[in-house]
């Protein structure tokens, strides 16, 4: 998936990982780090632990930047948890970057969180009120806090506590100085997967940070469950914190946007599935076209599923500057116009006098799909039909996607034919919510709420009753 993120295109969180018994540790969790890098560009942190204490660095930036090789070799130990964020919930600052290291009575404890817990806030207020001090904007502290106030024993009683009392999506890698945890909520919103690298286990949240350290992929983690790694000769220990739901909310966006291709996903291939949206959004929209272009690079699997589909030839019809990222300049509009051009240019020769179906994931406030339709023409496109590999989004993401206000996504006040007008295409077509599901196995284990407003878990404002006992540090 591409780093370039338009300015409405949906956000993907945090990816994590993390490795147990392994001499280099700290080497592999910078490894993998940059292989999810694209699930997050605005901060990147490793703790490491060589058994006796913990050591960490954080930094604003992309992976590569963050760590040179002089930080990473005063980092050393046979444990070690990574994070990339995006942000969700909580400021873009350093002390809000992750992997979070807190010392409590115990001892050292660190922890990396992909999601978002929908009643962080109340729970925050009531600790905050009992003398909690907290020190990020981050709904992944109240973690630590509810694990310092828990009177259970155990460090693993103290977490079954701490996720008991908080709702929404979570994988967490979690580790002190002897341990590696990792866990996922019951409604499994976010992928946590186990690997295996010689005697070494490792947790990544996608497969392909395994790919790139040789590990195996063993299963992923349960939904409700919690999975340790204390010993070499232990192995994995599983614990059912609490019940798997019925029926799961899987994040389909995973699918259609978050997740890169080569990996595995909730029981199935990415590329299978995305492959899969794009045929089904040919048979609900086709359209006599000349040529299928993605917008790339999140789109180019759905678009080579409708050229397959359609019998139309797929060809790149855009190229993408591979270095650049986000601006944080301020522009007035021409030059603001000049610079989706940086990102973005078409080739012209796959364009001129063709009827051009354009096939993007998504579309959130419209204004990205109106520039790109701009630029196909200016290639010298006769037409410009655009297909979306998804439907419409019409509802925020509470669970850990950084999307728009709801009063700010296009779909949410405007219907089909209006986003065409808007976006000047000559035609818009999307995937139904029931083509989208039927193309994935166990279609009720999705969460859909982007697309039809049905919230999976609730947006509570009051304080869990299963809060853990306050008691002293």
């Amino acid at each position: 998936m591409s780093l370039l993120h338009f300015d409405d295109s949906p956000k993907d969180e945090c990816g994590v990982f993390g490795i147990f018994g392994h001499p280099k540790a700290v080497e592999l969790t910078y490894l993998g780090l940059r292989a999810l890098q694209h699930r997050g560009q605005e901060s990147s942190g490793i703790v490491s632990s060589d058994g006796e204490r913990l050591s960490f660095h954080h930094g604003m930036g992309l992976v590569d930047s963050v760590f040179t090789s002089d930080i990473l070799s005063q980092l050393s130990g046979h444990i070690a948890i990574g994070h990339n964020r995006y942000s969700t919930a909580g400021a873009s600052t350093l002390e809000n970057a992750q992997p979070l290291v807190r010392n409590y009575k115990e001892g050292q404890l660190a922890l990396g969180h992909n999601g978002n817990l929908v009643n962080a806030i109340p729970i925050r207020n009531h600790l905050e009120k009992a003398g909690s001090i907290f020190s990020t904007s981050l709904d992944t502290e109240v973690i630590f806090h509810l694990i310092a106030h828990s009177r259970q024993r155990s460090l693993e009683d103290r977490i079954f506590d701490a996720f008991r009392a908080v709702e929404g999506a979570y994988s967490f890698v979690v580790m002190d100085r002897e341990t590696l945890m990792g866990a996922r909520d019951p409604s499994g919103f976010r992928p946590l997967w186990i690997g295996k690298l010689g005697e070494a286990f490792v947790l990544a949240s996608e497969t392909c940070a395994l790919d790139v350290i040789e590990a195996e992929a063993i299963r992923e983690v349960e939904p409700g469950e919690l999975v340790t790694f204390r010993s070499i000769h232990q192995g994995l220990e599983s614990f059912r914190f609490l019940p798997k739901k019925q029926n799961l909310s899987q994040c389909i966006f995973e699918y259609i946007y978050l997740a890169r291709p080569d990996g595995r996903m909730f029981g199935q291939g990415v590329n299978s599935t995305r492959r899969e949206f794009g045929r089904q959004l040919a048979r609900e929209h086709p359209v006599k076209g000349d040529v299928v272009i993605p917008v790339p690079d999140s789109a180019t699997i759905a678009a080579l599923g409708y050229a397959e589909e359609s019998g139309i030839p797929f060809d790149l019809g855009l190229s993408r500057n591979t270095y650049v990222g986000r601006s944080f300049m301020n522009p007035t509009q021409d030059i603001r116009e000049l610079m989706v051009k940086v990102k973005l240019n078409p080739i012209r020769e796959v364009l001129a006098g063709k009827r051009v179906i354009m096939v993007d994931d998504s579309i959130m406030r419209g204004t990205n799909s109106r520039k790109l339709v701009k630029i196909v023409r200016e290639g010298g496109a006769t037409a410009v039909h655009l297909r979306i590999a998804s439907p419409p989004n019409k509802y925020p993401c509470f669970y850990g996607v950084d999307t728009p206000t709801r009063s700010e996504l296009i779909a949410s006040e405007h219907t089909i034919e209006e986003i065409r007008k808007y976006i000047r295409a000559d035609s818009l077509g999307y995937v139904s919510i029931e083509g989208m599901l039927n193309s994935v196995k166990s279609p009720n284990n999705f969460c859909t709420a982007c697309f039809d407003g049905q919230y999976p878990v609730p947006l509570h404002e009051g304080v869990p009753r299963q809060l853990p006992l306050i008691s002293s540090y």
